[in-house]
């Protein structure tokens, strides 16, 4: 019914719930160190002064990615029982707690809008 949709929040759901593990292009410090990940950022110096502002980033990260990872999979279970409405609120959640890390993540807001757009085809 909406395979589509389904195949999108799944890929959505397992990189959201990787997003301190894969990371992405983040610098830290005067120096613009770059820290990609929550492995990196532990693995830095105790000397190096941003470590712990890195650390926190990146777990502040994993639990965003996480909260909206399990939205992402209550939005999959109402794919799969086809109720698309249902679906859009757990998808709009997803999004909407991306928010902060949006810009560099870049999961949920696609997943959201092309919810919607189904729903507007059904109209």
């Amino acid at each position: 019914m909406y395979e589509d949709l389904i195949k999108k929040t799944e890929a959505a759901i397992e990189q959201s719930m990787n997003w301190a593990v894969r990371g992405w292009l983040v610098t830290f410090g005067p120096r613009q160190t770059e820290i990609n990940s929550l492995q990196a950022a532990e693995e830095m110096p105790k000397t190096f002064v941003y470590r712990a502002e890195a650390i926190n980033y990146w777990k502040q990260a994993e639990l965003t990615g996480h909260d909206a990872g399990v939205s992402g999979q209550k939005a999959l279970e109402s794919l799969k029982k086809g109720d698309l409405m249902d679906a859009e609120d757990h998808l709009y959640f997803s999004q909407y707690v991306e928010k902060p890390f949006a810009e560099l993540s870049k999961t949920w807001v696609s997943v959201h809008a092309a919810a919607k757009a189904v729903i507007a085809e059904d109209k």
